[in-house]
């Protein structure tokens, strides 16, 4: 089996930096008892302290890990080192024949993906009944609380607005975490996560009024669809339902069409939301032309999905969540095994896939504002871009001559610059409204990640 990771996507499969540095320690074949590879895992035994060694394993289809180690983390050093010796010596895996701990992992593997299908299939009307009654009484019990709660803050932003924006540079933290709070106990979480993000812009230097005020001007606009939901579009209302707190039934979601393509994983990053980790995985359909989002959360220092591998392409059905601009997505079917981006044409990934000039992009992104006013990531592709120092501040520049400016948070400046060498790249990242996050490029016929964490 030709490898579909390498050094790059292995490091950023590692839960933290001192799994990835301990799992190239691992990377020898003295390490290693056994190593085995075929086209549908790769597995080994380690002889770590324990008298028997460790067996270590991995789905190569979905990059699902497991070890008989007793590390928390996943993947663990185990599980990194078995990967890294494989992409640098491929040699060493002369194990063609699964052993029974092998085979028996991916059949229970296969055998809940099945259930999981089954349930798809049957579809919604055929799940245990439950009492409606109870469940009605449930919702309507919640919406009480979400109105009250809701009006309770456009009171409280009512009166933020007349005392004037300057009074809201001086309010402690525990001024927004107390309206926070507030709407916590409404059961309206969505919006208790936008204060919490408003806390900290009053001293985030300068322009800070108009960064505050568009938030604000979101969240006002949020209250009033609220308010007036029962004249909006369906997919408005549920955006607005999303928002607040309101979960969407995945069984419900993966029963739904989706739409089949090739899908390129193109971007990856983990930002943290009250108290949990949330890794942002981005794909974009080489058919379909449309960016997809995947999400996958969990508590700190518990391992996030690693099935989506940043730089490689599957054929897959995805299914969107409903929206006046869809992009967070389900994988509801693979169809084909991940390939690295190396083995592919260069064209797939570069052509046609993004927009040609910045202004393409904005006009793209204005569209998705006007369908969707509370989107705060739009994935943006550009085939052609170069990083360039405008007096102080780095942007990118597009061959028109036009420019976005690059986010404070972006630390990889001049590898970026390296790589392009003053020349336009195909690169994809994230558009906040006022910065570019670069996430991945293309140079020379490599597909070079740009790691944006915790």
């Amino acid at each position: 089996m030709s490898t579909i990771w390498n050094t790059a996507q292995i490091v950023a499969l590692a839960p933290d930096s001192s799994s990835a540095k301990a799992g190239k320690s691992l990377a020898t074949p003295r390490k290693w008892v056994v190593l085995g590879v075929d086209e549908q895992a790769v597995w080994g035994e380690c002889q770590g302290s324990a008298k028997e060694p460790y067996r270590t394993q991995v789905d190569a289809n979905e990059t699902a890990f497991r070890c008989s180690c007793p590390s928390r983390k996943l993947p663990c050093k185990h599980g990194l080192g078995l990967l890294f010796l494989l992409e640098s010596q491929p040699a060493a895996f002369t194990a063609k024949e699964q052993p029974t701990w092998v085979t028996e992992w991916l059949a229970s593997r296969a055998k809940r993906a099945q259930q999981k299908a089954n349930r798809e299939e049957r579809g919604p009307e055929n799940r245990t009944v439950v009492d409606l009654a109870a469940q009605a009484k449930r919702l309507a019990g919640r919406e009480a609380k979400v109105t009250a709660g809701l009006a309770d803050l456009e009171l409280w932003l009512h009166d933020l607005i007349r005392n004037g924006l300057a009074t809201a540079q001086g309010k402690p933290t525990s001024y927004w975490e107390t309206a926070a709070a507030r709407m916590v106990d409404a059961q309206a979480p969505g919006v208790a996560r936008l204060l919490r993000e408003m806390a900290g812009i009053g001293n985030s230097g300068a322009g800070w009024e108009a960064r505050l005020l568009e938030r604000l001007g979101r969240l006002h606009l949020l209250l009033e669809g609220f308010k007036f939901r029962a004249d909006l579009s369906p997919a408005t209302q549920a955006d607005i339902r999303s928002l607040i707190g309101w979960t969407q039934d995945q069984e419900q979601l993966l029963a739904s069409e989706g739409v089949r393509d090739n899908w390129l994983v193109v971007g990856q990053r983990v930002v943290e939301e009250d108290r949990m980790r949330v890794q942002r995985t981005w794909l974009w359909g080489q058919q379909s032309q449309r960016a997809a989002l995947v999400l996958s959360f969990a508590p700190s220092h518990q391992p996030l999905d690693t099935s989506l591998i940043v730089g490689t392409g599957l054929e897959a059905e995805l299914v969107f969540y409903p929206s006046g601009y869809p992009l967070r997505a389900l994988v509801k079917q693979r169809y084909s095994p991940p390939v690295n981006f190396e083995t592919l044409r260069a064209g797939r990934f570069t052509g046609g896939l993004g927009y040609p000039a910045i202004a393409v992009a904005y006009e793209n992104y204005a569209k998705a504002l006007a369908s969707y006013p509370w989107l705060e990531e739009f994935p943006m592709a550009l085939t052609a871009a170069i990083p360039v120092q405008l007096e102080q501040n780095w942007v990118i520049r597009d061959l028109a001559g036009q420019w976005l400016p690059l986010s404070p948070r972006f630390t990889h400046i001049w590898h970026l610059v390296a790589l392009s060498g003053g020349k336009p790249l195909p690169l994809f990242g994230e558009w906040d409204g006022n910065y570019f996050l670069p996430l991945s490029v293309w140079s020379e016929g490599r597909f070079i990640i740009m790691k944006v964490g915790l």
